[in-house]
């Protein structure tokens, strides 16, 4: 849930991305399923980054992050999150695909880049969306808003949802 930022910064070098997402989650989930479920949120991050200006079909935006994402039980939800693409709901998504309830990587991630490949460019959408899923709404808000906000922009974020959040520290001000 922490991992878009490196998907932001290493946008450019799929491959390097790829490296420092599974280093990074090495330490914080020790975990195969972990490790895959980062580099998919990075390289969704990075896609719709890649994306900002232009358009990508929800099917190849899932395509391209389950072709680099390790074989794994996130890679194989993935892959089933793109055969839902045209008919299912959000309920259907997350009843398939999960929505975060068992706390894993393999239950969160997929459905979260299928909410965001549906939403790429509407990050007040895709938070709605997301949280009606209900299971760990604090998590895979994180995940879809991490993701969309680097192809919709900051400036899609309403207004009251920045102004009711905790205030920044003094030093990020700074």
């Amino acid at each position: 849930m922490r991992v878009a930022p490196i998907g932001a910064y290493f946008a450019d070098d799929l491959d390097m991305l790829v490296k420092q997402a599974s280093l990074s989650a090495m330490i914080t989930h020790s975990h195969p399923e972990g490790i895959a479920g980062a580099i998919a949120v990075a390289l969704a991050s990075a896609l719709a980054w890649q994306h900002k200006n232009s358009p990508v079909s929800p099917a190849d935006f899932l395509q391209r992050i389950c072709e680099k994402t390790p074989m794994s039980e996130v890679h194989l939800r993935i892959a089933k999150a793109l055969a839902l693409l045209e008919s299912a709901t959000v309920d259907q998504a997350a009843s398939a695909l999960g929505n975060g309830a068992q706390v894993s990587a393999q239950d969160t991630v997929p459905f979260c880049l299928w909410a965001a490949a549906l939403h790429l460019n509407h990050y007040e959408e895709v938070m709605w969306a997301t949280v009606s899923a209900s299971g760990d709404r604090d998590t895979t808000c994180a995940i879809v808003g991490g993701i969309v906000v680097m192809s919709a922009g900051l400036e899609s974020i309403p207004f009251s949802w920045i102004k009711a959040r905790e205030p920044l520290p003094v030093w990020f001000l700074e």
